[in-house]
């Protein structure tokens, strides 16, 4: 058999699955997944593998119309990925159907993806609605773009997803892989754990700190006895969100450690003593040097 090789991106409003989806493709927890929206800064890729196929995804972050330099490097990213990939696959929710943001998104798609670019539709969640609005929503929007096929899913369940993923690995271009077949993510270790931790950050605060936070990896050492020690920075713009990050007595900070720590070491396969620090730097969502450890190019957020 050939092997066959590409990048895959993933696109989409905010919240409509492709962290969940990408990780059920990739059978690995690599990118976050959370219920608040844009939680995907970097350009996380995940490798799957379909018989003799290697199917790179890039998880873009959620498009939406952006407000400040953060959001506007992020839907550069976005843009940059699709634009790069050998095949784009737009996910829409079952349930919010054709919104003003899918059309925002199915125009620019028009404007910014090569013709001859292979785009698939993927409607997400479709066990939320019945099936004759399912069958009315793919015609709709297959009317509004020439999408090369269309599938129905469910990335939270894993239905239709092997059909999905078979799709992708018979339509990628022939050529030998890109990744070594252990690699799963190419992203460093560092920045994955860093993700794990302000997931755990976002999912525990809620409503209270949803951007004004970032995470940095500063030291990783593996150590004789088989662990790892890593430690880790919480950035926050302000001095009143520390104190929200480290909650009463510290039992915030403590529980976020605890379930990251979990989540790392089930990650790499070995122990791990995990180190959290909280910083206040006001300035940090201006820094170049934090976009950067996020994977974004801070010049797009101009």
């Amino acid at each position: 058999m050939t092997q066959r090789a590409g990048f895959v991106a993933l696109i989409g409003e905010p919240n409509a699955g492709k962290s969940t989806l990408l990780n059920r493709m990739v059978g690995a927890k690599v990118s976050i997944v959370t219920h608040k929206v844009q939680t995907t800064r970097a350009r996380i890729r995940g490798v799957a593998l379909e018989g003799e196929a290697q199917i790179v995804f890039v998880d873009t972050p959620g498009l939406f119309r952006p407000r400040r330099r953060l959001d506007r490097a992020m839907v550069a990213a976005a843009w940059g990925g699709a634009a790069d990939a050998d095949i784009v696959v737009l996910l829409v929710e079952a349930h919010r159907g054709r919104t003003p943001g899918v059309d925002a998104i199915i125009e620019t798609l028009r404007e910014r993806v090569a013709e001859g670019r292979t785009v698939a539709l993927a409607i997400n969640k479709i066990d939320r609605v019945k099936a004759e609005a399912l069958l009315a929503l793919s015609a709709d929007l297959n009317e509004a773009y020439p999408f090369a096929r269309s599938f129905m899913i469910s990335a939270e369940r894993g239905h239709g997803v092997d059909d999905l993923r078979r799709w992708l690995a018979e339509t990628l271009p022939e050529g030998p892989w890109l990744y070594p077949e252990d690699q799963i993510a190419d992203l460093p270790m560092r920045m994955i754990a860093a993700e794990m931790t302000r997931e755990k950050l976002t999912l525990r605060l809620h409503q209270e700190l949803p951007y004004e936070l970032t995470v940095e990896t500063e030291n990783w050492e593996d150590r004789k006895d088989g662990s790892t020690r890593i430690d880790q920075i919480v950035y926050v713009a302000r001095d009143g969100h520390k104190g929200i990050v480290l909650g009463h007595k510290g039992e915030t900070i403590k529980s976020v450690s605890q379930a990251a720590r979990a989540e790392i070491a089930e990650f790499i396969g070995r122990p791990v003593h995990l180190f959290l620090t909280v910083k206040v730097r006001p300035g940090w969502l201006d820094e170049a040097e934090r976009y950067s450890e996020m994977g974004l190019d801070f010049r797009d957020g101009d």
